[in-house]
């Protein structure tokens, strides 16, 4: 994302097959369960069969937010869920249609956002809401946000219950030229936790999970692709994918 910075920068993505073992959620705790109604567990299937995950958040009852590089052959996603070992009352749904932005760069991850298309729709209940999302007119920085995951730890490549922990974004001149929201390292999102949601005080979703950047050995930032900022690619992107549909062939 910093492409223009002089610096030699390190780009760690937060998915469990990334360069990095980051843990699970750092510093953070264990969530209230369903709590957080709107998060996603996406599960991620690979070639020869292989298994990840990442995070996602419920837009509303036909779309699934996550990160671009959470790429997979096909995906499932998981509503409803708290501890991965309790499936009782979980939705389990295909990803029918998958629409990475078009110009994510899979190697400064500038742009990385995607919707997922449910093969059918969610079904709202008390542990299954979908979250507003900041609007394109949300420019001021954020002051209280947190993340939550279920990101992977020291022994296990899931975190068997939902963890979140409280961050502070920095106002940072070059995270606004690249569309991103910015924290500093140390206490934020683990690895397997990318695509999971920048949740602020008006509990509105306004970034998604990216990467972690490392400008130098000193210093590391977790960065969060600004929400307000696609607002116009989301609603239209949503919009063309049911419409197209909604075609049927006679």
């Amino acid at each position: 994302m910093f492409i223009h910075c002089e610096l030699l920068i390190a780009i760690l993505v937060l998915t469990l097959d990334g360069p990095v073992h980051a843990g699970e959620i750092i510093n953070g705790h264990e969530a209230v369960p369903h709590s957080r109604p709107y998060m996603v567990l996406l599960y991620m299937y690979k070639e020869h069969g292989k298994l990840t995950h990442c995070g996602g958040f419920l837009l509303n009852e036909d779309f699934v937010m996550t990160a671009a590089h959470c790429q997979a052959k096909s995906y499932e996603v998981s509503l409803g869920v708290h501890d991965v070992h309790n499936s009782n009352g979980n939705q389990r749904i295909s990803v029918a249609q998958t629409f990475p932005h078009k110009d994510f760069n899979a190697i400064d991850f500038s742009n990385d956002i995607m919707l997922l298309k449910l093969s059918s729709k969610a079904k709202f209940t008390k542990n299954v809401k979908p979250i507003t999302l900041a609007d394109k007119d949300d420019v001021s920085l954020p002051k209280s946000c947190l993340v939550s995951g279920w990101g992977r730890t020291e022994t296990q490549n899931i975190c068997s219950r939902l963890m979140e922990v409280d961050v502070t974004l920095i106002d940072d001149k070059q995270c606004a030229e690249n569309n991103c929201y910015c924290s500093l390292g140390g206490i934020g999102p683990g690895n397997g936790d990318s695509g999971g949601p920048l949740v602020c005080d008006d509990e509105k979703a306004y970034g998604v999970v990216s990467t972690m950047m490392k400008p130098d050995s000193a210093r590391s930032f977790y960065t969060f692709i600004q929400i307000p900022y696609y607002r116009s690619w989301i609603n239209s992107t949503m919009t063309n994918a049911l419409k197209s549909s909604d075609v049927t062939i006679n």
